[in-house]
């Protein structure tokens, strides 16, 4: 009789289309002050490997974040549907967070460049599993791909830039803020606050407003003041390889703007726009604009791994 284990093997082969079965298990390398993890989805013979990158804040390598409501698995469905057109992908949990969790004592003692270092040790990690090693980042981990990529390893073919800031996160910050007219009482303060960290200055937490102050506790303004010091455009205008930008028509977050200034500064991009495809690449459930936030039963969008497994077909025959 076979075991539980084989036959999730065996389910594992069926679900691949047969050849050889997928596999996905933690995997470490050497941190700061102890390990960093993540999850690798092998797949046999692949040509490509994408490590991806997660968004801001407690998010972890299935693309949840359950302190912050959270829960979309956006990342663990983008390993499986990868996997089954035959490309592998390393899901990381960032320095400070979840698997990763020792490797740093403060989570939030953190900078843009850190966790950019950490993004390219995986890529030396993951040349192990496919000759071609792609920096997959969602959100604020598409400009951490993007500074990765200003020193990038000899593996690193390219770029994948998911739903990724053109401008200065302090600037796509404020619009959010303003674009809800339930912050509008709030704004007289956020936004000589926000002026003061792109500045590279501080404020004492205890003098905002109680709703504002777990946004903008100590660390996290630290943090903040080196975050809105990136222009992501400015970057990718260093970066001459291969980039696909992938965005959705209805993300509330980063805007055709964003888009639009990353196209301008890397001619050499291509772009995958996802129709009604949200931030957390899955497919807008009307009347219910945080249903793709919130339920991780939601499928990815339709058109996004056909998407990826032709961009990346199309550079594997360059």
């Amino acid at each position: 009789m076979l075991d539980g284990r084989v036959w999730g093997a065996l389910l594992c082969a069926v679900l691949a289309g047969g050849g050889a079965p997928l596999t996905a298990e933690p995997i470490q390398i050497p941190g700061p002050n102890g390990p960093l993890e993540a999850e690798l989805t092998e797949v046999a013979d692949a040509a490509h490997v994408l490590v991806i990158i997660p968004g801001s804040g407690p998010t972890d390598r299935d693309g949840n974040a359950p302190t912050m409501g959270l829960s979309s698995d956006t990342y663990r469905l983008l390993a499986d549907g990868l996997a089954e057109v035959g490309i592998a992908s390393l899901r990381i949990d960032k320095r400070g967070f979840f698997g990763s969790e020792a490797a740093i004592v403060d989570p939030n003692d953190v900078t843009i460049a850190a966790y950019a270092e950490d993004a390219n040790a995986w890529v030396t990690r993951a040349a192990e599993h496919a000759p071609c090693v792609w920096l997959a980042g969602h959100s604020e981990g598409g400009l951490v791909a993007l500074v990765a990529a200003q020193d990038p390893p000899e593996a690193l073919c390219g770029l994948i830039l998911f739903t990724t800031p053109g401008r200065p996160l302090g600037q796509v910050m404020l619009e959010q803020m303003r674009a809800n007219p339930y912050n509008a009482p709030l704004l007289p303060v956020l936004e000589p606050l926000i002026a003061d960290l792109e500045a590279g200055r501080t404020q004492d937490p205890a003098t905002l407003p109680a709703a504002l102050q777990p946004l903008f506790s100590a660390g996290l303004q630290r943090y903040m003041v080196d975050l809105f010091s990136y222009d992501p455009a400015a970057l990718g205008a260093g970066w001459t390889g291969p980039v696909l930008s992938v965005t959705g028509t209805r993300d509330v977050q980063m805007t055709a703007a964003d888009a639009a200034r990353l196209a301008e500064a890397m001619p050499q991009a291509e772009t995958l726009t996802l129709r009604d495809g949200t931030h957390m690449l899955k497919q807008d459930v009307p009347g219910q604009p945080f249903a793709t936030y919130t339920n991780p039963s939601l499928q990815l969008h339709a058109d996004l791994i056909p998407g990826l497994r032709a961009f990346l077909t199309g550079q594997s025959s360059d």
